[in-house]
């Protein structure tokens, strides 16, 4: 895993609570309670453990394709006319995203602690289908929770968990969407405590899996500070990843932490504008509460209730953030940017007409922010942007946006 940090890092967090100054913590039924210490414990004995290391590693090569490429974009950096722009081509790695990072760290952690069955939720799919390739390679029964209004939207990630044999369970509550299906595993979780592991997908939820999930996904970034000093010789002035759990941002950013001239940028989904409710930029427009086991940003109305948002990319589509990006967030250290629906879906076609690789829209709004940025940088600066996962799944939604059959 990561190297320890230093004192006075940026990269010391959390606590023995879990809490990221006054973000995370454990906020849990007290049935989750036994559940959530034993797999503290588990994951503070997996992590120092050269056997479990070594096997993640194995995985991680052999099996999700690691290290992923660090990619020139010569056609988009000609096209725009500034600094270098770098992708970090996790839309390589087996499952075509970052998720599998995470899913086979976790799927060791639950054979570790001797269950039987995993469960997950899923936004845009691509951690169900992540969760569900590493059920099947390790023979575990897997249900997908998933909201109705992205099982509708995702439907090829919906057909690929069904064949790698998990069972995707529609969520109709609420909006039907990322936060809906979180709920949903919750419910399950606590009903099944003895022989369920809950893989979550993002670096949210209660303490460990911020961490956890963190440490899984660090991988991203560790392998980036690396790839950009061997092929320009120093580290990026400008590192951006799509923020929305945020498990792909924190990976890519947490190894550059202490890098105080890297600039940090984080990109929210601004929807269709901050002036209403139709976006998921809770950092920007939303004041700290607490969902799904955590204290962190999230958008809510004047009384507290969890406002539903909107975002063009499932994947998005949530309205909290993991606690240590609240925690980055109000400590100055990173920065936090709203991209809207139309601004992904305008670097959506560009990345695609001048690369030849057609981005998730998630990763879309990150290069969405690099083309305003990189046009008024010099031609010797570097900007890293983090190609979270590829735009498959993504077309149909694209089509309808255009007006466009399939």
């Amino acid at each position: 895993m990561n190297k320890p940090a230093t004192p006075n890092s940026f990269r010391t967090g959390p606590d023995e609570q879990g809490m990221f100054g006054i973000f995370g913590g454990r906020f849990v039924a007290e049935t989750l309670m036994p559940l959530i210490l034993d797999l503290e414990d588990q994951w503070n004995k997996a992590k120092n453990d050269p056997e479990f290391k070594a096997e993640l590693t194995a995985l991680s090569t052999y099996y999700a394709g690691r290290p992923s490429k660090l990619y020139f974009a010569e056609g988009l950096t000609r096209h725009l006319g500034g600094a270098k722009v770098y992708f970090k081509r996790e839309d390589l790695n087996h499952t075509g995203s970052h998720k599998i990072n995470n899913c086979l760290g976790q799927i060791l952690l639950a054979k570790r602690m001797g269950k039987k069955r995993i469960i997950a939720e899923t936004g845009a799919g691509q951690h169900g289908v992540a969760s569900a390739t590493v059920a099947a390679r390790f023979g575990y029964p897997c249900v997908v929770y998933m909201g109705a209004t992205d099982v509708a939207r995702q439907s090829p990630n919906v057909f690929r968990m069904k064949l790698l044999g998990a069972e995707v369970r529609p969520v109709t509550a609420g909006h039907g969407t990322l936060k809906d299906a979180m709920n949903e595993a919750l419910r399950d979780w606590v009903t099944n405590v003895e022989d369920t592991y809950y893989l979550i997908g993002t670096a949210a939820g209660p303490h460990p899996y911020p961490e956890m999930v963190r440490d899984f996904q660090s991988v991203i970034g560790s392998e980036a500070r690396a790839q950009i000093v061997e092929q320009e010789g120093r580290l990026p002035d400008v590192i951006i990843a799509a923020v929305g759990g945020g498990s792909n941002a924190i990976g890519l950013f947490h190894p550059f932490l202490d890098d105080k001239d890297v600039r940090i940028i984080g990109i929210e989904a601004g929807g269709r504008g901050l002036d209403g409710v139709e976006h998921c930029a809770s950092m920007n427009a939303g004041r700290p509460g607490v969902l799904h086991g955590n204290r962190t940003y999230l958008l809510q109305n004047a009384d507290g209730q969890i406002l539903d948002g909107h975002s063009i990319s499932a994947g998005l589509d949530y309205p909290g953030v993991g606690p240590e990006h609240s925690w980055l967030r109000d400590s100055g250290r990173v920065e936090y940017v709203p991209i809207l629906d139309d601004e992904a879906l305008a670097a959506f076609q560009l990345t695609t007409r001048v690369e030849g690789i057609i981005p998730a829209l998630e990763s879309a709004h990150a290069i969405a922010h690099a083309v305003k940025i990189v046009p008024k940088m010099d031609k010797d600066q570097i900007v890293i942007v983090n190609l979270s996962g590829r735009g498959d799944k993504d077309v149909h939604t694209v089509a309808n946006m255009l007006g466009m059959e399939i």
